[in-house]
């Protein structure tokens, strides 16, 4: 009989995971769980409100919604006890690429840059805001957010579409004067990490603070600026950061122009309502916590979802190794953020943010937590084994034997060539089955030939 096929509860693309225990996570019982705690409680606070099972079907699905009911429902204000409730309501899986060991991070902030409203000689780079001719497919134009992937275009004319303007067409101009000038910063550097980062804290010349968080893209694939340098030979790949490249632009200001353009992809801006005492919003519409949000691959993870990051990280300076032990929560998603355990980590905004940010390209080790109602343990607790092996006593009444095999040992023991080869022959002919014979084909019928009929003139009639 066919085995039954059982639909599996977790299956992520292009990933292997293995259930743990808690006490096998390094750093788990040293680690501040009321703050992931309170970090998850953010991101409950949507996923709580769902009626409906979200469209897409990822791994997780919305099996967060039973667990944030309860978080939401309680005010927890102690370690212990945030870390009996992970331990209550979710399972540890050690998960990463198939074939791979560790998983991948790297780090990201908010910059803090100066800016004006209108354009002067200090102030002459524009920062965009969507333009009404971009048109993401499978998107509408009115949505708060575009995607960050895929491909996008513009019209000509009225039903012609067309890829849209890459950065260099647009640093020269191509959508200049048509109002879409959100602000002005000071030079095409600030703004490129602006992009880079996806959000921004613009100082204005009178005090205030305008926030500009990512809107939409130009369709163009993303192309690491600090991957050219280290292809040239201009820095070297174990002192890549993002200082490094700053440093670099600002004393090369006419390399920076053209390594700049090398990345064709560009970002555009919307304002939003934030003051300065609020964290940057991410891609699942939360603020985020410095320390303890992170950016995941929107097609694999949802966002909400737990991971444990263990890794030996340079966050005191460069050349530390700073033990990094943390319970991090999914909240935002970036174009560059591909795989199942590779994480973007957010680090709040300013300078000293960006230092520590900039120099993260390390390995890791990723723990995702999942709600007991997928624990795939249990589900496999479910899959028939194979049959069993017969007994010794029966292998040995009925003895399995490959008369092929025999011979070519009786070949190898010194027999005739010749009574080998008759006796392979003979064995070979036996193994091989007899040919099904083939019905006889059709016979062939032709048509005879009609006799023309005589033509009668109509004349005659």
């Amino acid at each position: 009989m066919p085995y039954p096929r059982l639909e599996w509860p977790l299956q992520i693309e292009g990933s292997q995971y293995a259930p743990l225990a808690w006490s096998d996570i390094a750093g788990w019982s040293d680690d501040d769980h009321l703050a992931g705690y309170q970090a998850f409680r953010v991101s409950c606070k949507p996923i709580a409100a769902q009626r409906k099972p979200p469209s897409d079907s990822k791994a997780l699905g919305a099996s967060l919604r039973d667990p944030c009911r309860i978080a939401r429902g309680q005010e927890i204000s102690d370690g212990a006890k945030a870390r009996a409730f992970f331990e209550q309501h979710f399972l540890p899986l050690r998960i990463s690429r198939l074939g791979e060991g560790e998983g991948f991070v790297t780090g990201y902030y908010e910059p803090i840059i100066d800016g004006s409203r209108t354009q002067t000689d200090i102030y002459s780079v524009p920062v965009y805001r969507r333009p009404s001719n971009l048109f993401v497919r499978g998107a509408r134009q009115s949505s708060a957010g575009l995607p960050n992937k895929g491909q996008v275009f513009r019209k000509v004319g009225r039903r012609k579409l067309v890829p849209y303007y890459d950065r260099a067409e647009i640093e020269d101009g191509a959508i200049a004067g048509r109002g879409l000038e959100i602000c002005w910063v000071k030079n095409q550097t600030d703004l490129l990490f602006s992009q880079i980062q996806g959000s921004a804290r613009v100082r204005m010349e009178d005090g205030s603070t305008l926030r500009i968080n990512y809107d939409a893209h130009n369709g163009y694939p993303y192309t690491p600026v600090g991957r050219i340098l280290i292809d040239r030979n201009i820095v070297p790949k174990d002192q890549m950061s993002m200082q490094k490249i700053r440093d670099w632009m600002e004393q090369n200001p006419d390399g920076a122009n053209e390594l700049r353009r090398q990345n064709k992809s560009y970002v555009f801006f919307r304002e939003v309502q934030l003051s300065d005492k609020d964290e940057a919003v991410g891609a699942q519409g939360v603020p985020l916590t410095a320390g303890r949000s992170i950016a995941v691959d929107k097609a694999l993870h949802v966002y909400g979802t737990p991971f444990f990051i263990e890794g030996e990280l340079p966050i005191e300076s460069e050349r530390s190794k700073t033990p990094f032990r943390r319970l991090m929560i999914a909240q935002d998603t970036g174009s560059a953020i591909v795989g199942p355990a590779r994480a973007d980590l957010y680090f709040g905004a300013g300078v000293d943010a960006g230092k520590v940010s900039g120099r993260l390209r390390h390995n890791a080790r990723f723990v995702m937590l999942v709600p007991k109602s997928l624990d795939p343990a249990a589900r496999a607790r479910r899959m028939p084994v194979p049959d069993a092996r017969p007994s010794e006593k029966i292998a040995r009444l009925f003895p399995q034997t490959d008369p092929l095999k025999d011979r070519s040992k009786e070949i190898r023991s010194g027999a005739s060539a010749e009574t080998a080869g008759v006796s392979q022959t003979s064995v070979s002919q036996a193994a091989v089955a007899q040919p099904v014979p083939l019905p006889e084909p059709r016979p062939v019928i032709r048509a005879s030939p009609e006799k023309p009929q005589p033509r009668r003139d109509r004349r005659a009639r």
